[in-house]
C-alpha cells in the first residue's frame, strides 16, 4: 500500500503554533502508545526545542506493558517526561499534575525569585488526529473547565482554559500531520485509525496486519481465531471469514468484511495488547 497524506493546511497550522509557542512554558504532546514514534511530528521538537516538554502516551490500556515501559525509557532518555495514560478511564491521569510540577520546576523557581507566586504553567497541547487530545483535555478539565479570558498582550480570540489552579492551557490547538516519507509511518497511522478508512484499502491494510502479528505476536491469530498461522496472509483472512461466517450471497467468503472485522479487533484491543513498532529498532 501506498500512503501519502499531508493536508494543505499544515503549513498555515505550523506557523500559528509557532506564534503560539512564546506564549508558553509547557509542550505536551499525545502519542498513541502503540505507535510512539509514528504517531509524532517531527516538527514539534523544532517548534518546542527551548520549552518543557511533556509526553503522555494515550491508549496505553492497547498496548504491550512491556514495550510501553520501553518507550517510557526511550523518551526519558532523549530528556522528555512521560506520562503513560488511558484519559478514556482516567487511567494515569492522577500521575499529570505532580509530572507537570517536576517539568516546569525551573520556571516556577524562576518566577519565585522574581516574586511572582503562584502563577499557573501555561500549556499548549498538541498531537495529531486521533491520538486523544479531545479526550484527554476534557477528562483533565472535567466540568471544572473555565475559560479565563484574553491575557494582556495575547492576540485577540486566543482564550486560555484554567484546568486546575497550577495549569492554564492555550485553547488554539493547531493539528500537524507528521509528512511520512517512510511508508511504515503512513501504514502504522492507518492501521490505529488516524487516517480515515474511506481512503484506504481495508483488505490490503488487513493483510498487511496479519504479517506484522505473525512476525511480531506468533500465536495471537491461532488464540483469537482458532487458525493455523502457517499459512500466507490472504489465506488467513480467507480463514477468519470461515470462522465468522463472513459470507456473501451464493456462500462465497467475504474477504472485505473479513477484513474490517479484523483491523476493528485489533484497534479495540480485542486481540490483545499490541504494540506495532518498538523501540529498540528505532533507536
Amino acid at each position: 500500500m501506498h500512503f501519502q497524506w499531508y493536508p494543505g493546511h499544515m503549513t498555515k497550522a505550523k506557523r500559528q503554533m509557532q506564534e503560539d509557542m512564546k506564549l508558553i512554558d509547557l509542550v505536551i504532546e499525545l502519542v498513541d502508545a502503540r505507535i510512539p514514534l509514528s504517531s509524532r511530528n517531527p516538527d514539534i521538537d523544532d517548534l518546542g526545542k527551548h520549552k518543557a516538554r511533556l509526553i503522555l502516551m494515550n491508549k496505553a490500556d492497547l498496548a504491550s506493558k512491556e514495550q510501553t515501559a520501553a518507550w517510557s525509557s526511550y523518551f526519558k532518555e532523549k530528556g522528555y517526561f512521560v506520562v503513560n495514560l488511558d484519559a478514556r478511564t482516567r487511567a494515569g491521569m492522577k500521575n499529570i499534575n505532580e509530572v507537570v510540577a517536576k517539568a516546569c520546576q525551573e520556571k516556577i523557581e524562576r518566577d519565585w525569585r522574581r516574586g511572582i507566586k503562584n502563577r499557573p504553567v501555561r500549556a499548549m497541547v498538541v498531537g495529531i488526529p486521533n491520538v486523544g487530545k479531545s479526550t484527554f483535555i476534557n477528562t483533565y478539565a472535567g466540568k471544572a473547565c473555565a475559560k479565563t479570558g484574553n491575557k494582556p498582550g495575547v492576540t485577540k480570540g486566543k482564550q486560555w482554559i484554567r484546568l486546575n489552579k497550577n495549569l492554564e492551557l492555550l485553547d488554539t490547538p493547531g493539528i500537524l500531520w507528521p509528512k511520512f516519507e517512510d511508508q511504515r509511518v503512513g501504514l502504522y497511522l492507518a492501521l490505529i485509525g488516524s487516517i480515515k478508512d474511506e481512503i484506504l484499502n481495508i483488505d490490503e491494510l488487513s493483510l498487511e496486519l496479519i504479517q506484522i502479528l505473525q512476525e511480531k505476536y506468533p500465536g495471537i491469530l491461532h488464540e483469537r481465531f482458532e487458525i493455523q498461522e502457517e499459512q500466507k496472509p490472504a489465506e488467513i483472512l480467507g480463514e477468519i471469514a470461515k470462522n465468522r461466517n463472513c459470507v456473501k450471497k451464493g456462500n462465497e467468503l467475504d474477504y472485505s468484511k473479513a477484513a474490517a472485522l479484523l483491523v476493528e479487533e485489533f484497534r479495540s484491543g480485542k486481540l490483545g495488547k499490541i504494540t506495532l513498532e518498538f523501540p529498540e529498532k528505532q533507536s
